[in-house]
């Protein structure tokens, strides 16, 4: 099943993790388009482009945010995204290497639907990429469709 529209934000500055990621999307048919940025500066400029005309966040049917980002950290895009009346209802999952306490308990916070620690060997990082794939965009339902 190949969704149309079903756009994807990753939030990714390890370009391992991010190929690794968009292979697992795309094995399973879960996504059109994977839209990638490398750091926080570039997501928040993705989803709030300057002149505020559209920019991803009109199609965005999940974002995928790493938390320790350059530039701008992950914990400062995913409160921008959802202090914004615009962009509060697009799903955040943190999927991260993090699995301390503190950083899970600031990510839901600051409005989190879900946090992933990346699982270290290969087969499950695909495994669990394609489970979240098949949680956000295929059973979860926002209030606009």
């Amino acid at each position: 099943m190949n969704l149309n529209g079903a756009n994807i934000l990753l939030v990714e500055d390890n370009p391992q993790d991010a190929e690794l990621v968009i292979r697992a999307l795309k094995k399973q048919n879960l996504a059109d388009q994977v839209h990638v940025a490398r750091d926080g500066a570039e997501a928040l400029e993705m989803i709030f482009p300057p002149g505020e005309s559209g920019g991803l966040r009109e199609n965005l049917k999940v974002i995928l945010l790493d938390l320790k980002l350059p530039k701008i950290s992950g914990f400062e895009v995913l409160e921008k995204i959802k202090n914004e009346a615009r962009t509060r209802a697009i799903p955040v999952v943190v999927l991260t290497s993090s699995p301390e306490e503190n950083d899970i308990k600031e990510s839901y916070r600051l409005g989190a639907n879900s946090y992933v620690v990346k699982p270290v060997e290969y087969d499950n990082f695909i495994a669990a990429v394609a489970q979240l794939g098949s949680y956000w965009l295929l059973l979860n339902r926002t209030g606009s469709e």
